[in-house]
């Protein structure tokens, strides 16, 4: 009795240590990428404003920005790999100037993502910065005349429109408190084109309009 008591806290232990090296994720071991461009008024209205961000600093007017590039589970994700992820150097930063609105940013999705891509954290950020460029913005977004009331499958119509190749089931368009939060694609493992992504298309915003703050 007291053998199979042991063994059963041993196979409990075992199943416990596996679970935990699942949520963390193994770098490198993943199916595809999703590259998430975040409206830059909205994270500024509802979070960043209170926070003092540089990213919401009077004058930036940012519109889309990169918020992260996520490699990702056909189901779920893995975050944060590696017992002792590796602090990102000033070279390494250096790649990631120009790509996200401010160095936290960076630092924070190195940690919470780039460790899960097998990557160092400079050609993490070269990548990001690829998928970044791969993307073109609508001219409705990149250049807004001022605030705007829109649907979000027509955010995504004027995506698809504007990139050859992608689909409404490769990416998804997110919304928060009644605003245009995220739009994310979701791209193959080398970068070389967009994928289908079920179950991340699935969080699709259901509101019928949102509101598309101008920078400011």
């Amino acid at each position: 009795m007291i053998r199979r008591a042991a063994l059963a806290v041993a196979l409990a232990l075992t199943a416990f240590g596996a679970a935990a090296q699942e949520r963390g994720g193994v770098p490198g071991r993943f199916d595809f990428y999703v590259l998430a461009l975040s409206w830059s008024p909205t994270f500024c209205a509802l979070t960043g404003e209170r926070r003092g961000d540089a990213q919401c600093d009077a004058g930036r007017r940012l519109g889309f920005v990169v918020h992260g590039l996520w490699p990702q589970y056909d189901r779920g994700y893995p975050g944060e790999c590696g017992a002792f992820p590796r602090s990102p150097s000033r070279q390494a930063l250096a790649e990631a100037e120009g790509v996200f609105p401010t160095e936290g940013l960076a630092r924070y999705e190195w940690r919470k993502h780039g460790t899960c891509s097998g990557e160092d954290p400079a050609r993490y950020f070269r990548l990001t910065r690829r998928a970044r460029d791969a993307v073109t913005i609508p001219e409705r977004f990149a250049r807004p005349a001022g605030d705007q009331r829109v649907a979000p499958i027509d955010v995504a119509r004027l995506f698809v429109a504007s990139n050859p190749g992608l689909r409404p089931d490769m990416m998804a368009v997110t919304c928060r408190a009644g605003r245009l939060e995220e739009v994310r694609i979701c791209f193959t493992r080398d970068l070389r084109g967009f994928t289908a992504c079920p179950e991340l298309a699935r969080q699709n915003c259901r509101a019928g309009e949102v509101t598309v703050e101008a920078g400011r």
